[in-house]
């Protein structure tokens, strides 16, 4: 009688009946897998399947108009792509009008000069308005300029509108939730739209480019002034 032990391909070598042993480091039989990343332990990414935190959704909506569409941004999504990117507009008011902007900028820049004017012309007595080369006339441009930033800055701080716009029916809100432009960003905004006016030459062409920039910038319209403040110009009419 043979002592040796049956070779491991033995057809009739007795089989174990007890289950195998699970590799190191695996969950015991009948117990679910560890949570992966991003989960948590009461099911779904970040909670239930919701968005990580501090992403919450501007203008009281998600970020820009819920669940993406499907390719080629779906239906009324001119700004989506390939990939099926959500509309940026989605979620947002109406952006206004340039047309009523442009009108909204004329009020104010009326409000605010012809009263300027006509206190320098009364402490200017012998002042010639048509003279341009008269120093004074650069003085009361300046001053204009100074008067107008400080208004803008004061009016968008408190309510997001000058007289103007408020005239048009539109107003200013910081593209991120669409909140009035508190503090910094109205005084950004007013300061990069107002004060380069002052500086001779050039700052003439950099405000006309500002102004103008609205006319092709997409999705937002924005001009150089709303993009240092992270603003739009959205309308009021719902």
């Amino acid at each position: 009688m043979s002592t040796e032990p049956p070779p491991e391909d033995d057809p009739f070598k007795k089989r174990s009946t007890e289950p195998p042993l699970p590799p190191y480091g695996s969950p015991p039989p009948g117990e679910p897998p560890p949570p992966g990343p991003g989960t948590s332990p009461e099911g779904g990414a970040y909670a239930g399947g919701g968005r990580p935190p501090g992403s919450e959704a501007p203008y009281g909506g998600d970020p820009y108009g819920g669940a993406p569409p499907g390719p080629g941004g779906g239906p009324g999504n001119p700004y989506g792509d390939q990939f099926g990117a959500a509309d940026p507009l989605a979620g947002m008011p109406p952006l206004a009008n340039r047309f009523k902007r442009l009108v909204a900028r004329i009020i104010d820049a009326l409000l605010v000069s012809i009263p300027v004017t006509a206190i320098f012309k009364a402490a200017m007595w012998d002042w010639d308005p048509e003279n341009w080369n008269d120093g004074r006339s650069t003085s009361l441009g300046i001053i204009i300029a100074v008067v107008y930033f400080v208004y803008e800055g004061l009016m968008l701080t408190k309510r997001g509108q000058t007289v103007g716009k408020m005239v048009m029916h539109i107003r200013v809100a910081m593209l991120e939730n669409g909140a009035i432009p508190q503090g910094s960003p109205g005084w950004t905004r007013a300061a990069v739209y107002n004060l380069p006016q002052v500086v001779p030459c050039c700052g003439f062409l950099f405000w006309l480019v500002n102004v103008l920039w609205c006319t092709w910038d997409m999705p937002y319209h924005q001009c150089i002034h709303d993009k240092a403040a992270k603003t739009v110009v959205v309308s009021t009419v719902q």
